[in-house]
């Protein structure tokens, strides 16, 4: 199954190793614990939650599998604000690999996805320019 053919997150976790799949269905369980109304979807080959309504790329959280990691795209802002807690994992501009070999941060994932949420929400930091 190519990644164009993917239709679904259980699709998805079928491509992936069982640590990453674990993994993955952990991630994806904050996501929806720290934000129940998202809609789940495939950007960029790859399982995707609007957190808004029609969510744009700006407004949705991204996770990916890989062998020995599972990729989180919150957004460059909330990777910024939590770059503190996130010392000791791998990060780039606006994502961080938790790797397999380490349990998911829960508590931070459903954080860092509520103030993503926080900072999209009509009045949030996002719309006054400052994300």
């Amino acid at each position: 199954m190519g990644k164009q053919d993917r239709t679904s997150f259980a699709d998805y976790l079928l491509t992936q190793t069982p640590d990453t799949a674990a993994a993955l269905r952990e991630v994806r369980e904050c996501i929806l614990r720290a934000a129940p109304d998202a809609s789940e979807l495939f950007n960029y080959g790859i399982p995707a939650f609007a957190l808004v309504p029609g969510g744009k790329r700006d407004q949705q959280i991204m996770i990916a599998g890989y062998a020995g990691h599972v990729g989180f795209y919150p957004h460059p802002s909330v990777i910024g604000f939590f770059a503190s807690e996130l010392e000791g994992y791998k990060r780039g501009r606006g994502s961080v690999q938790f790797p397999n070999s380490r349990p998911i941060p829960s508590d931070l994932v459903v954080r860092m996805v509520l103030k993503r949420l926080q900072m999209i929400a009509p009045g949030g930091s996002c719309g006054k320019g400052q994300c």
